[in-house]
């Protein structure tokens, strides 16, 4: 995929993710619910990480705070204080953990989406250009950095990012992964919609393209003639799926 040209007014804010790290090490995401415990039997971090998952932020900070002061438990409060929007807090818990491990990826991902929520975005690049060179497999850590890319108009940068991020792993940017927000227009979500569409369909895989399309008419992609171009979708205007969609955007 290419860029014909710069994109005006793109803002790109796809998966400003969050790393979570499990009791040996592994990155997960905070949708994922630890495994059922009796109370009693849970020690403050497992009750902690109980509480985070059922958006129980308050009371998982004061659990964490209950536990042995690791870099990990410092991840995991910065990581509910974020939740809370209470990015001061989230940072200053994000660099504590750092300094007991410098080179802790998941709290450099999420001080880098922390700099990204306050506007920081050249800051984050940074952060999160060093949390993947140590863990460049992470499709994460691609994906907010093609975020912040584009937050900073460096649309090739933020577009190669995100290649990495789908070749990694598609899944990234389904709906289904958690995110903290950032602010974002109508046209920019069109945008960044027409783009996510364009992976898609250069993968071959057709739904996820006619769904990224269809939300990018929705929030009022106008272009019809670079869609009609476009040759990431040279295969996918030859379907059923892309000739209703386009009768669709006639009767609007």
């Amino acid at each position: 995929m290419r860029i014909r040209g710069p994109l005006p007014g793109l803002l790109i804010v796809v998966a400003t993710l969050l790393l979570f790290a499990g009791q040996h090490g592994r990155a997960e995401s905070l949708a994922q619910t630890p495994s059922p415990m009796a109370g009693q039997t849970m020690t403050p971090e497992q009750r902690g990480d109980l509480l985070i998952a059922r958006q129980q932020y308050l009371a998982a900070i004061d659990a964490y705070r209950q536990a042995p002061v690791t870099a990990v438990t410092l991840n995991k409060m910065g990581i509910a204080y974020h939740h809370l929007f209470a990015l001061d807090e989230a940072r200053r818990d994000y660099q504590k953990a750092l300094l007991i491990r410098p080179n802790y990826a998941e709290a450099i991902n999420n001080l880098g989406a922390a700099d990204f929520a306050q506007g920081r975005y050249k800051d984050a690049i940074k952060l999160y250009r060093r949390a993947l060179r140590l863990m460049p497999e992470s499709a994460v850590i691609a994906a907010n950095l093609g975020t912040a890319y584009f937050a900073r108009g460096k649309y090739n940068n933020g577009l190669e990012a995100y290649q990495t991020a789908f070749r990694l792993d598609p899944t990234v940017f389904s709906e289904d992964t958690p995110l903290v927000q950032g602010p974002t227009a109508s046209r920019d979500r069109a945008r960044q919609d027409y783009c996510l569409a364009e992976l898609f369909a250069e993968a071959g895989d057709k739904v996820h393209a006619i769904e990224f399309l269809r939300k990018a008419l929705d929030d009022g992609f106008s272009d019809h003639n670079r869609l009609m171009q476009d040759t990431d979708f040279a295969q996918l205007r030859k379907t059923s799926e892309f000739a209703q969609l386009m009768a669709e955007e006639k009767i609007r």
